[in-house]
């Protein structure tokens, strides 16, 4: 096909030309597979267009236009206010109009898309539009993916490379759509979708950077963490279940995207530790378990599930340490939490903290019964290791070293019974972007009661205690897995005017 030279209206008085791809109209679908099809196709064509003329023009001279192709877009027009069936909290538009997203990297969401289509395509009784829409795509997202192509540093070049493509624009990257700030789009169509092109492409540049594996390795239940024995137990787990077929795990990725499908399988050292190092055991379903070492505090826990959050998964949960707060409790005891005591204040512009940040019933459940499988303790005697309460999160790990009258009589007053430094960010990021979420902590010390976390104590406790709390994580994850999607994503964590893919 061939490309088209367009006025660029921003720069026609300096009679500036922008070359892009041939533009076809728009088709309608009835088929979802044919429709994702037909998006994989538009945005191989643009990327390998984006990527073509990048190659040139870093090995040559500056053009004498602009190079520009687009991102693929799925739109859809509902007439009628007829009653769909709401027992999935997606899959369906709020009312009568257009709606419309763009969309990246087809070829990775390749099932999400098909069954979010399909879902659209029966409950309004509707064709969807797949075409390429108006929003370029930043040449760095283009050739992320291409490991023959790399983008120099600003000024290596001759000519400034925004001179010639388009660049990722943070005016346009934002959660204006998942924090409800942003109901229609440019156009005036309502977003289709949670997220837009330009800002999964962004996120998915930083995972690979952050956790050094790719985005096509994440599963569809991810772990958190904050030490790295969990690591290590994680790694071992995964070895075992490969040993046994019936498992239905069929690899294990580690940092630096190296992968083995048998027990013994070996993987070499990184040379770099990434910032947060993440572990995939993979389901060829992608209902595996992703492990994520997010390390202390707030900020990283923000980091890690914003990023995430584009990639849709089923379920987030936090196993990690915390303190205990409670006389009663004894060290490696477990805290669900049902509530959260928000003083992270990572999230504040975000999610105000009057937002109630409700518990789950489908995973409180799902981590009490894990909880009751690996300790085999049942009913009223599993009170002996596991207290349910308000989980705090805060944002300053010493804060024993100030007047504690404030802080304790805070967190009395919240009958809070554990106290960490991720938590309660994991729990409200997963609210913020309607990924369901539960926290199960381990007690590691009890600072109000003099037992300071010690070297000595520490490792007797990380001995008996971390690889019990993984597997119950990763058997709660298991329970998850089985139970159906509907169940999971409930209509607690939907909006009045909610986007229809989930």
């Amino acid at each position: 096909m061939p490309d088209q030279i367009l006025e660029d209206d921003a720069m026609i008085e300096d009679a500036v030309f922008v070359l892009t791809p041939d533009q076809p109209a728009a088709q309608a679908f009835t088929d979802a597979p044919a429709a994702v099809a037909r998006l994989e196709q538009l945005y191989e064509q643009a990327v390998e267009f984006l990527s073509t003329h990048f190659s040139a023009t870093v090995t040559g001279q500056k053009p004498d236009t602009r190079i520009r192709a687009f991102y693929p877009e799925i739109r859809l027009t509902v007439t009628s206010h007829a009653k769909t069936d709401s027992r999935l909290s997606f899959g369906h538009v709020a009312g009568p109009g257009t709606y419309a997203t763009t969309i990246t990297r087809p070829d990775l969401f390749r099932s999400y898309l098909t069954q979010q289509i399909s879902l659209l395509m029966h409950n309004h009784s509707v064709s969807v539009q797949i075409g390429p829409s108006d929003t370029p795509i930043p040449v760095h997202f283009a050739v992320a993916g291409n490991p023959n192509v790399s983008v120099p540093q600003e000024g290596v070049l001759e000519f400034s490379l925004r001179d010639v493509f388009d660049v990722p624009d943070l005016a346009t990257t934002n959660d204006d759509i998942v924090n409800g700030t942003r109901t229609h789009n440019p156009d005036g169509s309502a977003p289709l979708a949670p997220f837009t092109a330009q800002r999964v492409d962004y996120s998915l540049a930083r995972l690979s950077h952050y956790t050094a594996t790719d985005a096509t390795h994440f599963q569809n239940h991810v772990l958190f963490t904050n030490y790295q024995f969990y690591v290590d137990e994680f790694e071992a787990y995964a070895r075992a279940a490969l040993a046994d077929p019936d498992t239905g795990y069929t690899s294990f990725v580690a940092t630096g995207n190296h992968e083995i499908t048998t027990p013994d399988g070996v993987i070499p050292p990184h040379s770099k530790t990434p910032q947060m190092p993440t572990y995939h055991l993979k389901r060829t379903d992608g209902n595996g378990i992703t492990l994520v070492n997010i390390g202390v505090g707030p900020s990283n826990a923000k980091t890690a599930t914003d990023h995430i959050a584009v990639l849709r998964p089923h379920a987030w949960l936090m196993v990690g340490h915390c303190a205990g707060l409670r006389n009663s409790q004894s060290l490696g005891d477990f805290c669900l939490a049902h509530a959260y005591l928000r003083e992270d204040h990572v999230l504040d512009d975000d999610l105000p903290i009057w937002v109630p940040i409700p518990a789950l019933a489908e995973i409180q459940i799902a981590l009490e019964d894990a909880v009751a499988e690996v300790t085999q303790l049942k009913g009223y005697e599993l009170k002996r290791i596991m207290r349910t309460g308000t989980v705090a999160t805060i944002d300053n790990r010493n804060w024993e070293l100030r007047d504690q009258s404030g802080p304790v009589r805070r967190l009395s007053q919240s009958r809070a019974i554990a106290l960490d430094m991720e938590s309660a960010t994991i729990a409200a990021n997963g609210f913020r972007f309607r990924v369901p979420y539960g926290t199960l902590l381990c007690v590691s010390d009890k600072p109000l009661h003099g037992e300071l976390k010690l070297p000595g104590m520490a490792s007797e406790f990380y001995k008996t205690q971390v690889s019990r709390h993984l597997q119950i994580g990763i058997r709660a994850m298991e329970h998850l897995r089985d139970m159906p999607i509907e169940r999971i994503h409930s209509r607690k964590l939907r909006s009045f005017e909610e986007t229809a893919f989930l």
